[in-house]
């Protein structure tokens, strides 16, 4: 509890721990906080104060799930909690090589972006932590607005809660779990072939250590650190959370992993098949439920007349396989990301189910449904809020999955996209996107994409080279 006077913002049931001087700010003349995030925001200040922190960053998640931001001295990080701060808007037209790829100083520059203008960084108290590995440092997650106190349509976390707010229209709440793989490269040679090998493990124990003991103080919900197949390459789970909360932790986990380990001599990264890679790419595997707001029921259990699981989880899956193709621009952004989607490699290549089969796209187990398209590189708020989207139109329309497959590899069916180009092109063409993201949202994102795919596509090979240069 605050315990100022009511007359200086404390006290009460609907108590927001804010001084008279702190009210009428961007923040609280839009609206944009609830009463826990008031809290929460008071917090921050006693965390601040007690632990004598000296640098708060405050972050937003870019279209590609990469932070950006700005870092502020404690003196100014009231001012923050009160206005928000400012960054170009510009970084939400960049493709993953940080060159603008829309239009920003000439006439057809989208209103609000002319200009490299400002959009507003409101921080979401919610998300503070303090940093176990630089001194004295706070972080925080930020959502974007217009200077107008408008939502950014391009802020994907934003997108991510919107999806949310249309599933509990439907009556349900979203449950996720994460695997997600990766790789850590260090100056000492690793053995590595067999999955989770526990000696192996124990090779790798400087790296577990260091990653545990981070992300445990981040208050990050870890569950385990695995060996996966490749040397290098470990493999995180977390404990399952609501989809939003799930979507932060990624982001936060992806960039401490490799902050850490770059202050410690090692190279993480989260791409997915990286060069010399000799075993299976990582993944990132994502796990879904729903469980219904009146009941509390889990409403991917099968009731006593159903096998293996309830028909709104069928209903959900039928939406996932539907609309995977277009999915796939989100849950696979990466030009590198389709060199994954190899047969008899445990990721998926074609769009089929399976009862606890790890060869198919999706896996029905144990009341979830688990999503093995997706690589680690993913914008986790577009991953998630690609499933939310599927699902929806899955359980609006009732469509069905059909039955599950036992040969994940040969059985006939609809393929993956093959390249990053082909999953745009679905995602275009796919009405069901354009309806719950909004028109501009899709051609604003097709248009990014299509940039970096164009620059792989021009870009001369190794391969290429070693081909036909002496051949011809």
């Amino acid at each position: 509890m605050d315990e100022r006077p009511v007359a200086e913002g404390g006290g009460g049931w609907d108590a927001r721990p804010m001084l008279a001087a702190e009210r009428g700010g961007f923040i609280d003349r839009h609206g944009l906080w609830s009463n826990e995030q008031y809290a929460a925001a008071g917090q921050i200040r006693r965390v601040i104060d007690e632990l004598g922190l000296e640098l708060i960053r405050f972050s937003f998640a870019d279209q590609h799930g990469i932070l950006h931001g700005k870092t502020l001295t404690r003196a100014a990080v009231p001012g923050a909690l009160r206005d928000g701060l400012t960054a170009p808007s510009s970084l939400l037209l960049k493709d993953s090589s940080g060159r603008s790829v829309l239009p920003v100083f000439t006439a057809d520059a989208e209103p609000g972006f002319a200009g490299a203008g400002d959009v507003v960084l409101v921080p979401d108290p919610a998300t503070f932590r303090v940093l176990p590995w630089a001194e004295k440092t706070g972080w925080v997650l930020c959502d974007l607005r217009f200077p107008t106190g408008e939502p950014v349509p391009y802020c994907t976390r934003t997108m991510l809660k919107e999806q949310i707010k249309q599933l509990t229209q439907f009556g349900y709440d979203m449950t996720v779990g994460v695997e997600l793989e990766f790789h850590v490269y260090t100056d000492k040679s690793r053995t590595g072939g067999q999955l989770l090998l526990e000696e192996g493990l124990d090779d790798y124990d400087d790296i577990v250590q260091l990653l545990q003991r981070g992300l445990r103080s981040l208050d990050l919900p870890l569950r385990s650190i695995e060996l996966e197949f490749g040397a290098d390459q470990l493999e995180i789970t977390l404990q399952a959370g609501s989809a939003t909360e799930s979507a932060d932790h990624v982001t936060l986990l992806r960039s401490a992993i490799r902050q850490m380990c770059r202050r410690r001599g090692y190279h993480a990264t989260f791409m997915s098949r990286p060069a010399g890679a000799k075993t299976a790419s990582t993944g990132w595997h994502l796990h879904q439920s729903l469980r219904e707001r009146a009941t509390g029921r889990a409403a991917f259990e099968p009731s006593a007349d159903e096998t293996l699981m309830s028909s709104t989880a069928k209903h959900w899956l039928g939406g996932l396989l539907r609309h995977a193709p277009a999915a796939a621009a989100f849950t696979t952004p990466t030009v590198n990301g389709y060199k994954r989607y190899l047969p008899y490699s445990l990721a998926p290549d074609r769009v089929l189910w399976g009862a606890d089969n790890k060869g198919a796209m999706v896996r029905a187990v144990s009341g979830r449904l688990e999503n093995r398209s997706g690589e680690p590189a993913a914008n986790p708020y577009l991953y998630i809020a690609s499933q939310v989207v599927s699902g929806l139109d899955g359980l609006a329309k009732a469509l069905d999955p059909g039955p599950p497959t036992e040969n994940p590899y040969t059985t006939e069916a609809v393929l993956l996209p093959q390249s990053l180009g082909e999953a745009i092109t679905a995602l275009e063409a796919d009405p069901v996107f354009a309806a719950a993201l909004g028109q501009k949202t899709i051609d604003w994102y097709a248009r990014i994409k299509r940039e970096e795919f164009a620059r792989y596509l021009a870009h001369v090979s190794d391969w290429e080279q070693r081909e036909y240069f002496d051949l011809f």
